[in-house]
């Protein structure tokens, strides 16, 4: 069994909240299905299930095989096969499992998947299960609801196990030293850019990540800074607004200059490793990299902190930003996966995981665990996520091809702009133009 966790009997913030915390959203969809149970066989005769994790790799893939042996001990008729999947390579095997109807039996997915892997029919509605379940209760009740909406039928296909918030992380030592202010304003942000850069010392001020997964964090920056939503009243993607002009040209002009010259094509490996390694005195990621900092760095030496606030002060982020376990609708045996999957969001699996990822807990009752009071980074996640002038900003996760655009189009536009070839507001149309085009048809198609 899982050692219990300590905890704070007090904490006026888990109390804060348990009812439901950091993404808004709201469904008035239906919230049952018709859920198939395992065909011919009884619940004591042992069965094997296939679990896809979507980010594999020497810090995460201990964590599952970890959650799996709990799970196999409470049940011992179930055996999990657990196949790793590397970050870069996860859409595009799912994407082929799906086309070949070889799925797992359940799989960690991203949210921004869900919507495309519904409309593909590729996933098993949870409702059924969800509303039976004693996790109905203690899950975040606002992310359940999240993920409902982004779909076409308002149905939840995926259970958030962590929720993330993107920050900036910086290495405390460094700046106290250089007797630099910790960035709140974006001008701030860029001034501590510039000075917190010394080349001939091989260190630099920050690293873009324009490599694999750079469009995620652009965009979230972009927002950031403008404050604006991601659609204007009158239906315009606010992708190449003015203010988004104004900041990508910025941002992306301090390459080489003030940041790495491997920036153009690194991904987070090689970002994470450029700060833990002493070669950049800040990266933007997200709360879920301490798990990597704790292990290359001594405590006091590094801090989260919140993305940089608005020109009138508000903090902004991006809902959604989680992820989730999901059921596949070939499972041969729907009801083990859903057991493996209540599992993966129980009190101490969550509790595991998130204390050794940096990711937050969205089952409530680990809101008072001593590790989650204690957790500088969860502080600010909590921070930005229970001000009540923060903004949350809603991408279209629902359009089929909304990962597509990212992944093919907005990553590599983003090198090109790194390297000259196009301007940012060149850069900045051609993404507006394909997310208008997708929402068009998307909207011809489901009237949302």
């Amino acid at each position: 069994m899982f050692m219990k966790k300590r905890k704070c009997t007090h904490s006026v913030l888990a109390l804060s909240m348990a009812s439901g915390f950091l993404l808004a959203g709201c469904s008035g969809g239906d919230e049952t299905s018709s859920t198939p149970k395992d065909s011919g066989s009884k619940s004591d005769e042992p069965v094997k299930i296939t679990f896809w994790d979507e980010n594999a790799g020497p810090e995460r893939t201990p964590l599952w095989e970890e959650v799996i042996k709990q799970f196999e001990e409470e049940n011992p008729s179930i055996d999990v096969e657990y196949v790793g999947i590397p970050n870069k390579s996860a859409k595009s095997k799912y994407d082929a499992a799906i086309a070949a109807n070889d799925t797992p039996d359940v799989g960690s997915v991203q949210t921004t998947w869900l919507p495309e892997f519904s409309m593909r029919e590729a996933l098993l509605p949870l409702d059924e299960y969800y509303e039976g379940s004693e996790l109905k209760d203690k899950m975040n009740a606002n992310a359940i609801e999240f993920n409902k909406k982004m779909t076409q039928d308002d149905k939840l296909y995926g259970l958030p196990y962590a929720q993330n918030l993107d920050t900036i992380w910086i290495r405390t030592n460094w700046f106290e030293e250089a007797g630099v202010k910790e960035p709140e304003t974006f001008d701030e942000f860029f001034t501590a850019i510039e000075k917190m850069t010394d080349k001939d010392n091989g260190r630099y001020g920050y690293t873009i990540r324009g490599g694999a997964g750079g469009s995620f964090q652009l965009q979230r920056l972009m927002f950031a800074y403008s404050g604006l939503d991601y659609f204007g009243k009158d239906g315009k993607v606010n992708i190449n607004d003015p203010k988004h002009v104004e900041f990508v040209e910025k941002y992306l002009s301090y390459y080489e200059k003030f940041t790495p010259k491997s920036d153009i094509t690194n991904g987070y490996k090689e970002m994470i490793a450029g700060f833990d390694t002493g070669v950049v005195a800040m990266v933007h990621h997200n709360v879920g990299s301490y798990g990597e900092h704790k292990k290359s760095l001594e405590e006091g030496t590094f801090k989260t902190l919140p993305l940089p606030k608005t020109a009138d002060g508000q903090y902004v982020a991006e809902g959604g930003n989680a992820v989730n376990v999901a059921l596949f609708k070939g499972s041969e045996h729907p009801d083990a996966a859903w057991k493996f999957a209540e599992f993966v969001n129980s009190e101490e699996a969550q509790s595991l995981w998130n204390e050794a990822t940096g990711q937050i807990p969205t089952n409530s009752d680990v809101l008072d665990d001593e590790w989650v009071q204690n957790s500088q980074h969860i502080k600010v996640a909590f921070e930005v996520y229970e001000n009540p002038e923060t903004k949350l900003y809603e991408p279209p996760f629902y359009l089929p091809d909304y990962r597509s655009i990212l992944d093919n189009l907005v990553d590599p536009g983003i090198q090109q702009v790194m390297s000259g070839q196009k301007t940012a507001k060149e850069f900045l149309d051609e993404w507006a133009k394909a997310i208008a085009d997708s929402k068009a048809k998307y909207d011809k198609t489901f009237k949302k």
